[in-house]
């Protein structure tokens, strides 16, 4: 018996099911006097041979196609029981899609004059939520024929889309703000970032409802990291891997002689960078004329335990750990400890 009309409907609540397609492959043949059922929250986009012709509200409406019935299942025999008239419905659910989620998946490069390296990198992360503005762009534009079309299919545009401004709003904001200052904007760089993205939300029939940053805070890259970056110079890049193996020594809880290994390491880093400075002042000092001690001096010929801290920066209870070791050479007079600098020197070039 052949059909006379049919009713299309979408009952799922589309919860992250943006665009779902009837049928879900290949061209539908509805008849004339078919019925659309448009449920609350949602749209319907009308296809006929291929191009969009009208949206549907909430409701039930009647389509009209080129296909009669009765006639159409003659017409049909002609075309190997196809219809020539071809028609397409795409529900689309207006609903905002809340609580997705974005970061930041490489650090944020900013200025930060007057501070640390003149540079910081950043890293976020919060939610956001948008919803369908445009239902026939979104359909023609981002989801073409296919079946169904969810929030995962677009993450990825979209949270590249908001890195992207966020970066842009970083870096004007960076102009006039510091870092730790930036950081207690967040309530102000999101309203920023979601004004900034609109346009691009719009160009493919979508606006940007929210925008949050729940954590803004500088990245935990290593110096290696950094370098790689192309954010490091040569001088820099060792200072940081000297305070790198300091701090390292600092929290070693087995102490001795790992503890002072620690030290030795990072101090021998120390030296190379020290060198490298008066390598430095040095050839600034012949290139203007003038001349002068290097940093180190006046270090005095023989030290306190304190005093070698100090020309170590280190620690006094770390040099007491190298000297009772035996890593470091100290001569013991009556309770007190006497380091040269030469035993020094050496404990640095170990």
């Amino acid at each position: 018996m052949a059909r006379i009309f049919d009713v299309v409907e979408h009952p799922d609540e589309m919860r992250d099911e943006i665009v779902h397609r009837f049928p879900e492959s290949g061209a539908g043949d509805f008849r004339l006097g078919s019925q659309v059922i448009v449920r609350e929250a949602q749209s319907a986009v009308f296809f006929r041979d291929g191009k969009a012709l009208d949206n549907f509200g909430p409701g039930r409406h009647t389509i009209s196609t080129a296909n009669i019935p009765f006639l159409i299942d003659l017409i049909g025999k002609a075309f190997n029981e196809r219809s020539p008239f071809t028609a397409e419905v795409y529900f689309v659910s207006m609903r905002e899609f809340a609580n997705e989620k974005w970061g930041t998946p490489q650090p944020i490069i900013v200025r930060n004059p007057g501070m640390g390296l003149g540079v910081a990198l950043l890293q976020g992360y919060g939610t956001y939520s948008f919803q369908v503005d445009d239902p026939q762009q979104f359909v023609t534009q981002i989801v073409g024929a296919q079946g169904s079309y969810n929030t995962r299919d677009i993450k990825d545009r979209l949270r590249a889309m908001l890195i992207s401004k966020l970066a842009d709003m970083l870096g004007e904001t960076t102009s006039a703000k510091s870092v730790p200052e930036l950081i207690a904007l967040t309530e102000e760089l999101g309203g920023g970032v979601r004004a900034k993205a609109q346009d691009d939300f719009k160009a493919v029939g979508l606006t940007l409802k929210t925008f949050y940053i729940e954590s803004l805070k500088p990245s935990t890259k290593s110096a290696e990291e950094l370098r790689a970056m192309g954010m490091l110079d040569v001088a820099t890049y060792t200072q940081l891997q000297a305070a790198d193996a300091m701090r390292d020594a600092a929290q070693n809880p087995a102490g001795g002689a790992g503890l002072t290994a620690g030290i030795g390491a990072g101090m021998g880093i120390g030296n190379v960078l020290g060198d490298a400075l008066r390598q430095g002042a040095a050839g600034g000092a012949a290139g203007t004329g003038a001349g002068g001690p290097s940093p180190t001096s006046g270090a005095p010929p023989v030290m306190t335990p304190s005093e070698a801290a100090t020309y170590l920066r280190v620690a006094e209870e770390d040099v007491v750990a190298a000297i009772e070791d035996g890593s470091l050479k100290a001569k013991k007079i009556g309770k007190a400890y006497r380091i040269s600098k030469e035993a020094l020197d050496e404990f640095l070039g170990a």
